[in-house]
C-alpha cells in the first residue's frame, strides 16, 4: 500500500458521499486530490432514502450505471401522512418525467461504491486515516488565514504531514474546520431531534404491485411529538427509524424508564400505518437498535481562504426530506466549480466563496422549506418558525437571490424577510405534502396541455407559483390547483436536481460550466 503523500493539490477531508464525490470530480478534471478517512468501508450510516436527484449526480463522474446494476431497491417515490386526520399522500417521481426513479440503498454498500470510485477515478485514497489537526499559513487566524498543512495518523499508528493548495472538509457532523477552527455552527433549536432506529424482517410493502410499489413510508405520531421511516432495502429488511425532539424524547424516557429498545417499542404503538406494514408477521432484529442525533445545524459560511466546506461538514436539515445526500452532492459539485474556478483565474476567490456560499446556501433553504412546512402540517409540540430561525449572514444572502423565484416575481429587489412572508413560503411550499390521487394527476395533465400557456405550464417548464396558476385555472378547479402546487414544489428543488442545471443558474454574475475537462465559473 503506498504511503500518505506528502504533498498534494487538494486535501479532502472524509470518505463520505460528499468527500468521494468531490474526490471524484477533481481526479475527473486531472488534479492531484489525496482523500483521508477516518473510517474503514463499508461502515455503517443512517439515511438509506435517496432523492431522483442522485441519478444525475452519478452519472456524471460515470457511477449511475454501476448503481443500477447493483440491486438497489428502486424507489419510485415516497408516501407522507403528516396529519393522522387525513389520508396519506403521495410524492410521485414520475410526474418530473422519464428517468426520475431513484433507490433505497444500503449505504454502508452505496457509500463504499462512491469512495472506491474516487480511486478508479485518480483520487488517492486513505482509510483508517484522521486528521487530527489543520496548521494555517504563518499561524494565522483561520477565519481569515489560508490552511496549508494537515497532521494525520492511521489505525496502524503511522502518522505525519501533509501539504496542500486547497481544503474540501467533508468531514461529517465532525466539522473539523466548523467546530474546531472557525467555531461558527449554529444549531436550529426548533429541530433539535433525535433518532432511534432499527431494523425488520417481514414487513409488507407499500402499494404492493402496484405502481408504488417499495415506497418509503413517512408517517407523523398521532401525539404530534415526531415521526417515523419505513424504508424497504434490497437485502429483505426495512429500516424503521422514530424522530423526534431530543427534549420530548427525554421527557418520554423520564416518565417511562427503561430500556432504548423499549422506549423505541413504545413510540411506535403511536403510528397505525406503521403498524399496518408491520402487521402479525414482522420481527424486528434483535441488537439492531441504535440512536443518533438528528440536530440540524448550518455554518455561518461555508468556505474561506483556499478551503470550503461541504455536506454535513457544511449544514445539516433534518432526515424527513431524504435530502442528506443531495445536499452533499450539490456541495461538492459547488466547491470543485469555485475551486478550479479560483485555480484557473476565471474569477476571484473572494468571489469564489461567495459563489459557493450562495449555492450552498439555496439549497439548504429549499429544502428547509418543505422541511418546516411539513412540521408545520405535523404541528409537532411546540415549534414555531420565525425569520430568525434563518438569520445567519448565508441564509440572508441567499434569500436574496432565492425570494424573488419562491414569490414568482423575479424584478422584486432584495428585501429581508418577515415573519408573514415566511410563513407565506411555508404555506405554500406545504402544497407538497397535498394528498392526491393518481387520477388527480392525470386530469391535471389533461387540462394543462389544453390551456393556451402550455409552455409555461409545462410539467418539465418553469418554476410557477399560486399568482401564476390563476392565470390558467378556474377558481373552481380546486383539485387541479393543488396538484399543480405540488408539481411546483418539487420543480422548486429543480435548479439543483442535475449537474447541468447548475448552468442555468447565475449567482453573483457568474456561471458554472460541468463539462468534462472544462469545469468551472465564468462571467454571465
Amino acid at each position: 500500500m503506498q504511503p500518505v503523500p506528502k504533498k498534494t493539490t487538494v486535501l479532502v477531508i472524509g470518505g463520505g458521499p460528499a468527500g468521494s464525490y468531490a474526490s471524484s470530480l477533481l481526479a475527473r478534471e486531472g488534479v492531484d486530490v489525496t482523500l483521508l478517512e477516518a473510517g474503514k468501508h463499508p461502515r455503517e450510516h443512517i439515511g438509506e432514502s435517496m432523492l431522483p436527484s442522485m441519478r444525475n449526480f452519478l452519472k456524471l463522474i460515470d457511477l449511475e450505471e454501476k448503481f443500477s446494476k447493483f440491486g438497489f431497491m428502486d424507489k419510485p417515490g415516497a408516501a407522507y401522512k403528516m396529519n393522522p386526520n387525513d389520508i396519506e399522500c403521495y410524492t410521485d417521481f414520475g410526474v418530473l418525467g422519464p428517468g426520475h426513479s431513484t433507490w433505497n440503498v444500503i449505504r454502508a454498500q452505496s457509500d463504499e461504491l462512491m469512495f472506491r470510485h474516487a480511486a478508479e477515478m485518480g483520487a488517492q485514497t486513505f482509510e483508517e486515516t484522521r486528521v487530527e489537526s489543520i496548521m494555517f499559513e504563518n499561524g494565522g487566524d483561520p477565519a481569515t488565514a489560508r490552511p496549508v498543512v494537515a497532521t494525520w495518523r492511521s489505525k496502524g499508528g503511522q502518522a505525519g504531514e501533509i501539504s496542500f493548495d486547497w481544503l474540501v472538509d467533508a468531514s461529517g457532523r465532525q466539522g473539523v474546520m466548523s467546530t474546531k477552527y472557525l467555531k461558527n455552527r449554529i444549531f436550529r433549536e426548533g429541530l433539535r431531534n433525535i433518532a432511534v432506529y432499527g431494523y425488520w424482517e417481514g414487513v409488507s410493502i407499500y402499494d404492493k404491485h402496484g405502481p408504488r410499489e417499495n415506497a418509503p413510508w413517512f408517517e407523523a405520531l398521532n401525539d404530534k411529538s415526531g415521526w417515523v421511516w419505513v424504508i424497504p432495502l434490497h437485502n429483505g429488511t426495512h429500516s424503521v427509524g422514530i424522530v423526534m425532539h431530543s427534549a420530548t424524547s427525554n421527557e418520554k424516557r423520564r416518565a417511562n424508564p427503561g430500556s432504548l429498545e423499549g422506549h423505541y417499542f413504545a413510540q411506535l404503538k403511536f403510528v397505525p400505518g406503521v403498524q399496518a406494514l408491520l402487521g402479525d408477521n414482522a420481527k424486528f432484529i434483535v441488537g439492531s437498535i441504535r440512536s443518533t442525533s438528528d440536530f440540524s445545524y448550518h455554518a455561518k459560511g461555508y468556505s474561506g481562504n483556499h478551503f470550503r466546506l461541504v455536506g454535513d461538514a457544511a449544514a445539516f436539515i433534518d432526515p424527513l426530506f431524504s435530502s442528506g445526500c443531495h445536499a452533499s452532492f450539490s456541495n461538492s459539485l459547488s466547491a470543485v466549480l469555485t475551486i478550479l474556478g479560483s485555480m484557473k483565474g476565471q474569477i476571484v476567490e473572494e468571489e469564489a466563496q461567495s459563489w459557493h456560499d450562495a449555492k450552498v446556501g439555496l439549497v439548504q433553504t429549499r429544502f428547509l422549506m418543505i422541511v418546516l412546512s411539513a412540521y408545520k402540517q405535523m404541528q409537532i409540540g411546540d415549534v414555531d418558525v420565525h425569520a430568525h430561525d434563518l438569520d445567519a449572514p448565508s441564509f440572508r444572502k441567499v434569500f436574496d437571490f432565492f425570494r424573488p423565484v419562491y414569490q414568482g416575481d423575479p424584478d422584486a429587489p432584495p428585501e429581508v424577510l418577515t415573519d408573514n412572508e415566511l410563513n407565506e413560503m411555508i404555506n405554500f411550499t406545504r402544497s407538497f405534502f397535498t394528498p392526491m390521487t393518481a387520477q388527480q394527476i392525470a386530469t391535471a395533465r389533461e387540462k394543462v396541455a389544453n390551456t393556451n400557456r402550455p409552455d409555461a405550464m409545462s410539467f418539465a417548464g418553469p418554476i410557477m407559483v399560486t399568482s401564476e396558476l390563476s392565470h390558467v385555472l378556474d377558481h373552481e378547479d380546486g383539485d387541479t390547483l393543488a396538484v399543480l402546487k405540488r408539481i411546483n414544489s418539487l420543480r422548486l428543488l429543480q435548479n439543483e436536481t442535475s449537474p447541468e442545471a447548475f448552468m442555468t443558474d447565475v449567482l453573483g454574475g457568474y456561471r458554472a460550466n460541468v463539462e468534462k475537462g472544462k469545469m468551472g465559473l465564468a462571467r454571465a
